[in-house]
């Protein structure tokens, strides 16, 4: 489930489109797609793209609600876009103009068929975890190498986390992520919508509220490749993101990412045309354009993130293919949990539990 510069690319493009030119507005995740995509998508089909970012669910979902938003193309993950249907937000497919969804990978087809049955609505982008990732030498220096490194407890635990407190902690500003997370944690259903259950999780994220030095769903990218925080909650790719950062500024930074040992959260971000889409053909074309196998290899290679295309595996860096943290093994998968909708109900009782736990009071 990712600025400034895919911003920038955005208001260039834009900016260069002429009158009668066709153009395709997206709207993804930042830090979510390679350098050259847009620019190989415009070579070929002669179709200018204007691109926009977003990071957190609950953004995209605000917009799609508001109406008019003007985009062709939105990346919602598949837990939202699930209620998203449901009120009619999306238009179905022509699947006759997607003949490159014959590439992607049945196994992934029938774990997003709980978001979309028969991939009426959508079909995926990439695919990821939202875990841990952190920062070797600082973790290890406050923890030592006993230390648990491979838990939840790194952030759960008052004690552990107590002792990151000053090298730095950021959370995900995404409540049903780390709620779910901690309801797992608590050994709980993380997809429960009890008052009980939320209240576990409250009071446990409460318990290490004073360790947290701020919620964002993007800026810990920076942050842990700089060396300004030392632990993060945040999606695979993103962690990876930031280790590349890191080890290229070569400042004794060294990044790493966990999925830790009592599971996480495996999520599918979604691409779908709105229902009120200004172009929806031109939407089509970079759909069809992203399930192309280089296409779909070239972002996984770029972004760290897993993609559901079958045919581009022979052309994802084996570096990135061999890694269980980002494709993980079947024993690894069978301690994932996938995220499902909420009710509208739930969500106005989880929204305002989050906004205490922001806050702390």
């Amino acid at each position: 489930m990712h600025k400034p510069l895919l911003a920038t690319l955005g208001i260039a493009l834009l900016a260069t489109t002429s009158a009668n030119a066709q153009s395709v507005n997206i709207y993804n995740w930042s830090d979510y797609i390679a350098e050259d995509t847009l620019e190989k998508f415009e070579a070929e089909t002669g179709i200018t793209p204007v691109y926009d970012v977003f990071d957190s669910n609950e953004i995209v979902e605000a917009k799609l609600l508001a109406g008019n938003s003007g985009y062709d193309v939105v990346v919602p993950s598949g837990f939202f876009l699930e209620r998203q249907i449901q009120v009619g937000l999306f238009q179905p497919l022509d699947k006759s103009l997607l003949p490159n969804m014959e590439n992607l990978d049945p196994r992934i087809m029938e774990i997003v068929e709980s978001h979309d049955p028969g991939s009426e609505y959508s079909v995926p982008y990439m695919w990821g975890t939202t875990g841990l990732g952190y920062n070797v030498g600082m973790v290890t220096e406050r923890l030592g190498e006993d230390g648990p490194l491979e838990s939840w407890d790194l952030l759960f635990d008052p004690k552990v986390a107590a002792q990151l407190q000053d090298c730095g902690i950021a959370v995900l500003d995404a409540p049903v992520e780390v709620v779910a997370a901690a309801l797992n944690y608590l050994g709980l259903d993380p997809n429960s919508e009890t008052a009980e259950d939320l209240a576990a999780a409250e009071a446990l994220i409460a318990a290490v509220r004073p360790y947290i030095r701020y919620f964002h769903s993007s800026q810990y990218i920076t942050d842990l490749a700089n060396g300004d925080i030392c632990l993060a909650v945040g999606y695979s790719g993103d962690v990876f993101i930031a280790a590349d950062r890191a080890a290229e500024a070569d400042q004794g930074n060294e990044i790493t990412y966990l999925i830790p040992e009592e599971g996480a959260s495996l999520w599918f971000d979604m691409m779908a045309i709105p229902s009120d889409a200004p172009n929806p053909e031109a939407a089509h074309a970079f759909i069809n354009f992203i399930l192309k196998p280089e296409i779909a290899a070239d972002i996984t290679n770029y972004v760290w993130y897993a993609n559901p295309n079958a045919a581009s595996m022979d052309m994802v860096d084996s570096e990135i293919a061999n890694d269980p943290a980002i494709f993980p093994t079947e024993e690894v998968m069978a301690n994932l949990y996938a995220l499902k909708s909420h009710t509208p109900q739930f969500d106005q009782v989880l929204n305002r539990s989050w906004t205490r736990i922001k806050t702390g009071q």
